[in-house]
């Protein structure tokens, strides 16, 4: 079993940077996607720093690998975008997950002991966490939060005649290339780190050309155009549909050692370059048969008390066990309509609805 993947370390870092940061505020968000140790709360200094101090105190907080902590002290942008990419992917998460028995759950312990094994679930954490640091950073670039790179150049592209190309594209090749560097790669020995490596990989953001039209009473004589990111829910919804189709690759442990052996790859599949089981097209992989997150235990809180909709999910995430039903009474804004000049007015109206939790 791994120490504790690359991927792992700097999430972990980044989660208790963000606690850091909200500790400020009367309440903050709980956020954290991944990490494989117990997080304690720094001292936050309230002193006043210069720019400089402040960059290269958020870098050492986070506690990086060596590579990585050069990596971010290098570029006073890097560690807000780090933090920025954790709370991005666990909300990505939560919202895919939201009618599913594992929704996505982050608290600390059974955080840790998911990672410590090959699941689906595992396997999308990996590549949601990868897929947001790359999204976070492109975008850093073009709003100029970062020194090291700036908009991305424009493509060559056809049929650009009638084409001006400026505004500030989303510079996804610098921040693919950051994010490979930075995750690193460990022995090809390490079949564990090779499978969530691969995982770190497997999704790759859209592009889109995005225009606005110039000329006379907008005949769109020219066009400005830059590439810009697809929106991240769209990466979200992307990964859903890989996690679904997720292929187990099989391993083999030594009992008495605790060591993964070799790895075979999936009934009816062909193996990659040289043998290896992992597949040639970018497909999550995972080497273990999740739980089924029915009762609490140490991977999640069970689905106990879970809210659900009755036609939709209730008899899945229910476990067969059943729903209870509550009525009650909310108040809630309806009618709206906007005033001159420039409010909305809306009246209160009350209603009673159903709810339906998951019997114990």
């Amino acid at each position: 079993m791994l120490d504790g993947p690359l991927l792992a370390r700097w999430l972990a870092a980044a989660f208790a940077l963000t606690l850091l940061l909200a500790a400020l505020r009367p309440s903050a968000a709980y956020f954290g996607l991944t990490g494989s140790e117990p997080l304690t709360i720094l001292p936050l200094t309230l002193e006043p720093e210069t720019a400089s101090q402040a960059h290269y105190k958020a870098c050492d907080r986070l506690k990086l690998e060596r590579k990585q902590r050069r990596m971010c002290r290098r570029d006073p942008g890097v560690a807000e975008t780090l933090v920025e990419a954790v709370s991005m992917s666990a909300l990505e998460c939560q919202y895919q997950f939201r009618f599913e028995r594992w929704n996505c759950t982050l608290e600390g312990r059974y955080r840790a002991s998911l990672l410590k094994r090959g699941f689906k679930e595992t396997a999308f954490l990996y590549a949601i966490s990868s897929a947001g640091l790359t999204h976070a950073l492109a975008k850093a670039c073009s709003a100029g939060r970062m020194e090291r790179c700036t908009c991305d150049e424009a493509p060559d592209l056809e049929n650009r005649e009638a084409w001006q190309w400026g505004g500030c594209g989303d510079n996804l090749k610098y921040s693919s290339k950051f994010v490979k560097e930075f995750l690193g790669r460990r022995s090809s020995k390490d079949l564990r780190a090779r499978v969530d490596f691969h995982n770190n990989l497997v999704i790759k953001a859209g592009v889109e050309t995005t225009c606005k039209c110039h000329g006379v009473s907008g005949s769109c004589t020219v066009r400005t155009c830059w590439r810009q990111l697809a929106p991240f829910h769209e990466v979200g919804k992307r990964l859903k549909h890989k996690y679904e189709t997720a292929l187990k690759v099989g391993s083999t442990t030594n009992e008495a050692a605790g060591e993964a052996g070799a790895i075979s790859p999936p009934r009816g599949r062909a193996t990659g370059m040289g043998g290896d089981p992992l597949p040639r097209t970018p497909e999550l992989v995972h080497l273990d048969d999740s739980p089924s997150f029915c009762l609490a235990g140490r991977f999640s809180p069970g689905t106990a008390g879970r809210r659900c909709h009755r036609e939709k999910n209730c008899e899945s995430i229910c476990c067969g066990r059943g729903h209870n039903t509550q009525s009650r009474v909310v108040t809630r804004p309806c009618q709206c309509q906007v005033r001159w000049c420039c409010y909305v007015e809306c009246r209160q109206c009350t209603q009673r609805e159903e709810v339906y939790t998951c019997k114990g």
